[in-house]
C-alpha cells in the first residue's frame, strides 16, 4: 500500500471553503468513471486474505470471502493520494488510487456492494505547493461537485431503495461531510436510506456532551451498534503521544464545538480491544516500514495481518482535543511484535501533530466492517445478535 506523507496535508482545511470555477462533472453513467463497482475485477475486488497471529505465535490464514448476495451498499470516497502533476487530478485511476481502495474499501465487500467514484481531487502536487508557501491553485469545489454527481448517479442508477453506508477517509471524509450537510440530511427521501456515515480522519463538529448540532443538524453520532442513520467519526493518536498544540486533528474551528469521537469498538464509551487489520509491510512510504511480526522473523505471505488483542482504543478528551487514543498492548514475553508503525515521518522525524492518521482505518478495520453489517441489519428491521 503506497500512501505518501501528503495523504493528509491540509486536506480538511483546504476543502472547508469551496473555491474556483467548476467545469462540468464527469458522466458517472459510464462505468469508466468509477474506481470500484460491483461485479468488476477492480481495486475493490482484490485479495483480502489475512494472516492471524495469536499471542502464542501460532498463525492461520483467514480466507476472505466476498458477500454472495449483499443486502446493502457502501459508497466510498478515497483520501488524498493522487500523484498527478496538476492541481486537480484527472479521472484515470493510477496505482495510488487503486492501492488505497484495496486497503480501505475492499474489505467491506464481505458485507456490501462497494461503489467508489473517481473524482478530480486536490492532488498531492497542489498540497505540497501550499506547504511551501505557494497559493492554492486547485479548484476545491470541483472535487465536491464530482462526488455529488457520482452520488446522484448511484442513487438514480443503482440504489433502488437499498440501505447505504457512506465511507470516507481524510479528504474523502471531508467531502462526504459536505455532501451530507448540503444534500442528504436536508432531504428525507435521501436520508432515510443512510445506514451510517463513517467519516474517518476528519474533524466533525458537535457541541460538548451532545451528539448532534454542529456540522450536522439532524444526523447524530452513533452510540450503539444497532443504531442507524448516524455518524462514526474519529482521528487517532497514540495514547502515549497525544495531540500537540499545533495539531489540526481532534479540534474544530467553530466556537463552542468539539471534534466528534466515536470508537467503533465501543460506541457506548470506554476502552476496548479493537479488531485491527494492518498492512503486512506497514503504512506506506510516509511511515517506517513494518518490522518482523514475530521474533523468529518468519515471513507473512498475505497482504494483511491481524494480531488479536494487541491494540486497544478509547475516545479521550484532553488538552482541548478529542481523539481516539490507541494503545499497543505489548507483551515482551510473547513472540509477537511489541510495536506498530503508522506515524508520519518526514526527514527522519515523526510529525507528532499527524498522530496515527495513516492508519486511522486499520486500527479498527474489522470493527468498522462488522459495524456496517450490524447497522444495515438494524436498518432493515432485523437487528443482528451480538
Amino acid at each position: 500500500m503506497r500512501i505518501t506523507l501528503s495523504l493528509t496535508l491540509l486536506a480538511g482545511a483546504l476543502l472547508a471553503t469551496p473555491a474556483g470555477a467548476q467545469t462540468a462533472a464527469p458522466d458517472y453513467g459510464q462505468d469508466a468513471a468509477w474506481l470500484c463497482r460491483p461485479g468488476r475485477a477492480d481495486a475493490c475486488a482484490t485479495n483480502q486474505d489475512v494472516t492471524v497471529i495469536r499471542a502464542d505465535g501460532k498463525r492461520k490464514i483467514e480466507k476472505f470471502r466476498p458477500a454472495v448476495a449483499p443486502t446493502f451498499d457502501c459508497f466510498y470516497v478515497y483520501p488524498t493520494v493522487s500523484l498527478d502533476t496538476t492541481p486537480n487530478s484527472d479521472l484515470t485511476a493510477g496505482p495510488e488510487e487503486q492501492q488505497v481502495a484495496a486497503a480501505q474499501a475492499a474489505r467491506f465487500a464481505s458485507k456490501c456492494r462497494v461503489f467508489a467514484p473517481l473524482y478530480r481531487q486536490v492532488t498531492l502536487t497542489a498540497l505540497r505547493a501550499v506547504m511551501m508557501g505557494q497559493p492554492m491553485t486547485a479548484d476545491r469545489a470541483m472535487a465536491l461537485a464530482d462526488v455529488t454527481a457520482a452520488w446522484n448517479d448511484y442513487r438514480k442508477r443503482d440504489n433502488g431503495g437499498r440501505g447505504v453506508v457512506l465511507i470516507g477517509h481524510s479528504q474523502g471524509a471531508g467531502l462526504l461531510k459536505q455532501l451530507i450537510a448540503s444534500s442528504i440530511e436536508t432531504d428525507r427521501s435521501v436520508s432515510r436510506n443512510i445506514v451510517s456515515a463513517m467519516l474517518i480522519g476528519t474533524n466533525v463538529a458537535v457541541p460538548p456532551g451532545r451528539d448532534v448540532g454542529g456540522d450536522f443538524k439532524s444526523m447524530k453520532l452513533c452510540k450503539d451498534a444497532n443504531q442507524f442513520g448516524c455518524v462514526v467519526s474519529y482521528v487517532s493518536f497514540r495514547a502515549d503521544a497525544p495531540p500537540p498544540a499545533n495539531s489540526r486533528f481532534g479540534k474544530v474551528e467553530q466556537a463552542g464545538m468539539v471534534a466528534a469521537c466515536t470508537n467503533p469498538a465501543a460506541l457506548g464509551g470506554g476502552k476496548a480491544v479493537t479488531d485491527a487489520v494492518f498492512g503486512t509491510k506497514g503504512a506506506g512510504t510516509a511511515s517506517a516500514p513494518a518490522g518482523p511480526w514475530t521474533t523468529d522473523g518468519a515471513a507473512v505471505t498475505t497482504s494483511f495481518v491481524k494480531t488479536p488483542g494487541l491494540i486497544s482504543a478509547e475516545c479521550v478528551s484532553a488538552g482541548g482535543f478529542d481523539y481516539l487514543a490507541v494503545t499497543v498492548n505489548a507483551d515482551p514475553k510473547d513472540p509477537r511484535t511489541d510495536t506498530i508503525v503508522g506515524d508520519v515521518i518526514a526527514n527522519g522525524s515523526i510529525l507528532k501533530d499527524w498522530g496515527l492518521h495513516l492508519i486511522d482505518m486499520p486500527v479498527a478495520m474489522g470493527n468498522l466492517v462488522d459495524l456496517a453489517d450490524r447497522q444495515a441489519a438494524a436498518w432493515r428491521g432485523v437487528p443482528r445478535k451480538k
